[in-house]
């Protein structure tokens, strides 16, 4: 029998493969859409989205939708959205100081500590360290880890401005458009969603986040059209050999199958 530890969901003592309390799983698991490492409690993949083996919702952990047709995938990347503390701090802290991003371990926590240590991307290139400070962020979120989210968000933000013009592809903006949408940040993120459709028209991720920022705020006109945006460009765009779409076919495959057919 395994040693007694604590669940990294909801804190809870626990043992075994799941935990007795929310029914998180206690071992690290292997995304099945992707392969990525899933860490202890993980409900979603950081990398491709889809659901992690054994996930079960956590009470009270996930936002809820205004659309019933909105796909299990927005509690990925919104779960922290709801609770409006990370909003909150990423627009009215008391020292906007970036951290350094020669050394992020030496940031300053508040709090509860991050789960893990803070990657080294100080020998990484931008795109690397832009793609691995989403990751912690997005995997800190869906564990609604808002200390974490809070501390990496604007160095992931930063790495992204300082992107050089090659590596600010449209996987690139997606990904930022994601953590905008991530703190409650609508417009920044449908600012990316336009530039994404701008360079790369019928982008399926630019339909997406669009869809996402118009059900979280409400509106059932803006909701609908990028639906049937997404819906019209699917077939013709879904196979093409693009970044955004090699890492997040299972996330764009389910948004289809859950906004169903036009009305």
């Amino acid at each position: 029998m395994s040693a007694p530890t604590t669940c990294a969901r909801c804190d809870n003592p626990a043992s075994g493969n799941f935990c007795a309390t929310c029914g998180a799983t206690l071992a690290p698991g292997i995304c099945a859409g992707c392969g990525a490492e899933l860490g202890p409690g993980a409900r979603f993949c950081h990398r491709c989205g889809i659901v992690a083996p054994g996930a079960a919702p956590a009470p009270g952990m996930t936002p809820t939708p205004r659309s019933s047709s909105t796909p299990w995938i927005v509690a990925a990347v919104l779960i922290v959205a709801s609770v409006g503390a990370v909003a909150w701090a990423a627009t009215n802290r008391d020292d906007p100081k970036t951290p350094s991003m020669a050394n992020p371990g030496n940031a300053a926590t508040t709090g509860t500590a991050p789960a893990g240590p803070a990657p080294d991307i100080s020998s990484m290139s931008p795109r690397e360290r832009f793609d691995r400070l989403h990751d912690r962020v997005i995997s800190a979120a869906e564990r609604s880890d808002t200390n974490t989210v809070i501390q990496f968000w604007d160095m992931a933000a930063e790495s992204y401005n300082m992107l050089p013009a090659a590596d600010r592809d449209t996987d690139a903006r997606y990904h930022m458009a994601a953590l905008h949408l991530l703190v409650g940040r609508f417009p920044s993120a449908l600012a990316l969603a336009d530039s994404i459709l701008t360079a790369s028209p019928g982008n399926l991720t630019a339909y997406y986040i669009r869809g996402m920022a118009a059900d979280f705020e409400g509106n059932t006109a803006a909701l609908r059209v990028a639906q049937q945006d997404f819906r019209s460009h699917y077939a013709a765009e879904i196979n093409k050999p693009q970044p955004e779409y090699t890492h997040h076919r299972p996330m764009l495959d389910a948004y289809l199958t859950s906004i169903g057919d036009a009305p």
